[in-house]
């Protein structure tokens, strides 16, 4: 994430809209969305980073598809 890609999947990087406010509420454009990889999912599976700002200045992850959300720091 904090090299900008490239990306896995076509939605990384992708405009989070915060739709369940469970963030602080920001401008939209503000959250932007990456997946965390889910061992034995086909698809994107439910677990994702969410970052604020750009460059992203908060990170938050959700194991369970945006029900809820834990602030992590990212690794230097």
């Amino acid at each position: 994430i904090q090299q900008g890609g490239p990306f896995p999947y076509r939605k990384d990087g992708t405009v989070f809209q915060n739709r369940e406010r469970l963030l602080p509420q920001k401008p939209r454009g503000f959250y932007r969305e990456y997946t965390v990889k889910t061992p034995g999912a086909r698809d994107r599976g439910a677990r994702r980073i969410v970052t604020g700002g750009d460059p992203p200045e908060v990170y938050y992850y959700t194991s369970d598809h945006y029900r809820s959300f834990r602030q992590i720091e990212p690794r230097p």
